[in-house]
């Protein structure tokens, strides 16, 4: 091709370069020059396309017809890659480069139905769980990703959910509510070491920092009442700064995050955005392993510091302790976590112990059934009647859940799930729910 634009350029040159069609034996050996030139040039370039073939032109693409019948489902590392900021490489790294920009976008949409009657007990908007069956339009997520440079790195979570009170009191309100979920600028020293400040999902377990707002990057509907987004157990998210790292450690990959911030706000379900409510920062520490020979492995544990000041003039000092264990595998997909959360009265009185944990297991079917998923999780919260922080506010049950997922496209999902919930000093229920989610 190269050469073809060549020689159209000496053909449309010769004129201008005084070459008329002549039997002159100067201007015949003139041309002849040239012609042996392009012919040198001609065999560099097939020389350079077989010793470089990534330089060849792209393959066809395959025709329609070819197309696996059963559409792939998503791999599990775009699942958990979808914050990170695109870098360009070391050779096109430049101010002019800058920023870079890339957009992610999660939805979906929901159906329950139970037999529950009366107030759902402290459960969450986006457990599902609700008197009332019926369509509920979930979270409509957006993750802002920029490369600042080559180590500076901004990220941003956008959230707009659909408000019970739409349309009432004065000023009227909001179809939405926004919410910003994370906001974090992080700079990489290196892999051992990168600071970062902004708004997090707190590190203090594994689900609360592998699976953000877009219900399509996880197996199930709804999360973990323990993890849930609203809810009061755990703190899910930290306002302040965190110094985060990989160490090889001997082909263990030992990770770790350290960090300093507001801790929790007034009201306990929310993190301190306004600024700290009072001279006692929260901080934390959270360590894992990810075997090289045990590929998709995860083993950590963390521990969480706070003082707690709530609405209701109750303080109370917290010690938070939590472990896992997970298996990242389509082919299986386990994971555990444990939860202790001690809450000591300020300036006195009864230590209480409240404990939460879950258990979920999944599996990709093979072959044709591929886009099948099913899966099935119990989980726990126990709180004391002495825990004056969470009584009335964390539900205290048993539950299982038991469903499957069914991936349509490589970024969509149908998934139907049964929960069968057994409360405390309330009567048992269950139900049905479904859901639509989806990445773009």
């Amino acid at each position: 091709m190269k050469s073809g634009v060549l020689a159209l350029v000496l053909f449309c040159a010769l004129p201008n370069l005084g070459i008329t069609q002549t039997t002159d034996p100067a201007t015949r050996e003139l041309i002849d020059k040239l012609l042996a030139r392009i012919d040198s040039l001609e065999k560099r370039v097939v020389q350079l396309e077989q010793s470089n073939p990534s330089a060849r032109a792209a393959a066809p693409m395959v025709p329609a017809a070819a197309a696996a019948p059963v559409p792939e489902p998503a791999a599990a590392v775009a699942a958990h890659s979808h914050d990170q900021a695109p870098v360009p490489s070391a050779a096109a790294d430049a101010e002019s480069n800058y920023p870079l920009l890339k957009l992610a976008g999660f939805g979906d949409f929901n159906f329950s139905a139970s037999n529950l009657h009366g107030a759902n007990s402290g459960f969450g908007p986006q457990t599902l769980v609700a008197p009332h069956s019926g369509f509920q339009e979930g979270q409509f997520a957006l993750h802002f990703s920029s490369a600042l440079s080559q180590k500076v790195s901004v990220f941003g979570e956008l959230t707009l959910t659909a408000r019970t009170d739409a349309g009432t009191g004065s000023p009227t309100a909001t179809g939405f509510n926004a919410e910003v979920e994370r906001f974090i600028v992080r700079y990489d020293v290196s892999d051992y070491a990168k600071v970062s400040f902004g708004r997090y999902h707190t590190p203090i377990n594994y689900w609360n920092t592998a699976f953000h707002h877009g219900q399509w990057l996880q197996t199930t509907i709804s999360r973990p009442e323990m993890t849930q987004f609203g809810s009061s157990f755990i703190p899910v998210h930290f306002i302040g700064t965190l110094l985060e790292g990989q160490v090889p450690a001997g082909h263990l990959n030992l990770n770790y995050n350290f960090g300093v911030g507001n801790g929790r706000g007034q009201v306990i379900s929310r993190g301190g955005d306004p600024g700290d409510i009072n001279n006692h920062r929260a901080w934390l520490t959270n360590v894992f392993v990810k075997p090289d020979r045990l590929y998709g492995f995860q083993l950590g544990g963390s521990v969480y510091r706070d003082e707690i000041n709530t609405l209701a003039g109750l303080k109370a000092r917290e010690w938070i302790q939590s472990a896992h264990v997970v298996w990242n595998k389509e082919r299986p997909e386990f994971i555990a976590e444990f939860a202790n959360v001690q809450h000591t009265p300020i300036p006195g009185g009864t230590v209480s112990n409240s404990q939460a944990f879950y258990i979920q297991g999944a599996y990709r079917l093979p072959a044709d059934l591929r886009a099948w998923k099913p899966y099935v999780r119990f989980e726990q919260i126990h709180v004391p009647r002495s825990d004056a922080i969470f009584r009335g506010v964390v539900p205290v049950f048993s539950a299982v859940t038991g469903g499957f997922r069914y991936d349509i496209t490589t970024f969509a999902a149908f998934k139907f799930e049964y929960r069968n919930y057994w409360r405390r000093d309330l009567p048992p229920f269950h139900g049905l729910f479904g859901q639509t989610s989806f990445t773009f």
